[in-house]
C-alpha cells in the first residue's frame, strides 16, 4: 500500500510515468496567517464577511468546525461564531504561486498547474537527473517551506488520478507515494467520495446503488455504469482500477470557469429562481475566486423540466471585476429569460473568454476504453 515516508527507488518499469502533485495547504489562509502572525492558531475564512459573502479558503483551524470553500459566510459564521475573516490579496497569492512555480521549474518543464495552489509535474526526465520522485517531491516540500514560509502536501505516483488522491491522503504537510503495482489497492479501500468529479449528489447516487468504496465500483461492469452514469462510465470504469493515461499537459488554459445544479425538484417562479440562482453564484464565484480568473462572457444555463435547454449570455467590454458586478450581471439574465414556459430542472453559471493566465485547462480522461487497456 501507499506510504509517506522513506526515499525508495522508484524508477518503475521502462515507460512509467513518474507524476507528483503537489498542493498548498490552506494556501491562502495560510498566507494570511504567515503575514499577520498573530492570527496563527486562530480559525481564519479568507472571503466576504457580509450576508452575501462567501468563503474562498478556510484555515485548518476553522475546518475543524466545518467551515468550508464556497460556504456561504453567515454558515460560517453560525458553525464558528469567533471565526476571522480577511478579505483576499490575490495580488499577494499569484506573487507567492509564482515562487512556487520557480521552484517546480528547477526539476521539470513538465507542469500543469490547477489553480495558483495546485499543480501536476511530471519528472520522468527530471532536469537534475535525481531519478526519485519521491526524493523530488520532499525537496519541493523543503524548499517551499524555506523560501515561503509555507506548508505543502505532495503526492507521488504512476499517473495523475492516483497522485492526487496520494496529495490529500497525508495532509496537512504530508508526503504519499503510491508505487507501481500498488493503485488499484489504494483506490479500492477510498470511499468513492475522495475520487475527483464525483460529487455529494454522485456519492448519494452511488450509495443508494450500493456503491460506497472503490472496490465496489469496480466490481460493476461497464453496462451497468453506462446505464447508471452516462458519460461519466468511462472515467469511473478506469478511475476505480487506478488507472489513467492522460499525461501531464504544461501550458494548457482553460476557456471557462463555471459550475451547474441540478435541484431535487423542479422549481418555478421568478423568487424561487433568484434564490437558486444566489446559492449558484456564490459557488461559482468561490471557483472564480479560488483561480483569481477574469472574464468577459457570462452566460446562464437553464434546463426546463422537459429536459429541453435554454442559454442567454451577456459579454462586457471590459473582464467582470467583482462578486457585485457578477451576481448583477447574472441576475440581469435570469430577469431577461423570465417568464419560463416551463418548472427548471437544472442552473448553471459559465464564465468565459477569460484573460488570466492562472486557470489552466484540465484534461478530460480519454474515452476509448479498450484502446487504453491495451495500452496499460
Amino acid at each position: 500500500m501507499a506510504s509517506a515516508a522513506s526515499e525508495p527507488s522508484d524508477s518503475g518499469t521502462p515507460g512509467q510515468r513518474k507524476i507528483i502533485h503537489v498542493d498548498m495547504d490552506a494556501f491562502y489562509a495560510s498566507v494570511e496567517q504567515r503575514d499577520d502572525p498573530p492570527l496563527r492558531g486562530l480559525p481564519v475564512a479568507v472571503g466576504g464577511a457580509g450576508v452575501r459573502g462567501v468563503v474562498a479558503a478556510a484555515s485548518y483551524e476553522a475546518r475543524v468546525f466545518g467551515v468550508r470553500s464556497a460556504m456561504a459566510s453567515a454558515k460560517a459564521v453560525r458553525l464558528c461564531p469567533d471565526l476571522v475573516f480577511r478579505p483576499p490579496r490575490f495580488e499577494v497569492y499569484r506573487a507567492v504561486s509564482r515562487q512556487i512555480r520557480a521552484i517546480f521549474a528547477d526539476y521539470t518543464a513538465l507542469i500543469e498547474p490547477l489553480s495558483l495552489d495546485e499543480a501536476y509535474l511530471d519528472v520522468t526526465q527530471d532536469l537534475r537527473g535525481i531519478g526519485s520522485a519521491t526524493r523530488i517531491a520532499t525537496l519541493i516540500r523543503q524548499r517551499i517551506a524555506a523560501d515561503t514560509g509555507l506548508t505543502a502536501s505532495a503526492g507521488v505516483s504512476y499517473n495523475k488520478f492516483l497522485a492526487k488522491l496520494a496529495s490529500d491522503q497525508n495532509k496537512p504537510d504530508g508526503l504519499c507515494v503510491i508505487r507501481p503495482g500498488e493503485g488499484a489497492a489504494f483506490v479500492a479501500c477510498l470511499p468513492v467520495r475522495r475520487f475527483h468529479g464525483v460529487g455529494p449528489r454522485g456519492a448519494a447516487k452511488m450509495a443508494a446503488l450500493g456503491i460506497v468504496t472503490g472496490a465496489d465500483l469496480a466490481a460493476r461492469d461497464m453496462a451497468f455504469l453506462r446505464a447508471n452514469f452516462g458519460a461519466q462510465a468511462d472515467y469511473l470504469y478506469l478511475a476505480a482500477r487506478g488507472i489513467d493515461l492522460r499525461g501531464v499537459e504544461a501550458n494548457q488554459r482553460r476557456k471557462s470557469l463555471g459550475g451547474e445544479r441540478t435541484f431535487d425538484r423542479d422549481i418555478s417562479g421568478g423568487a424561487a429562481l433568484r434564490e437558486a440562482l444566489s446559492a449558484i453564484i456564490g459557488i461559482v464565484w468561490a471557483d472564480i475566486a479560488k483561480h483569481a480568473a477574469q472574464g468577459r462572457t457570462l452566460t446562464l444555463k437553464l434546463r426546463l423540466a422537459d429536459f429541453s435547454p435554454r442559454s442567454h449570455a451577456r459579454s462586457l467590454p471590459r473582464p467582470i471585476g467583482a462578486r457585485e458586478e457578477f451576481a448583477a450581471l447574472a441576475g440581469q439574465l435570469l430577469d431577461d429569460v423570465l417568464p419560463l414556459p416551463q418548472p427548471v430542472r437544472l442552473m448553471g453559471l459559465t464564465l468565459s473568454r477569460l484573460s488570466t493566465p492562472d486557470v489552466p485547462q484540465v484534461a478530460e480522461p480519454p474515452a476509448d476504453i479498450a484502446g487504453q487497456l491495451a495500452l496499460f
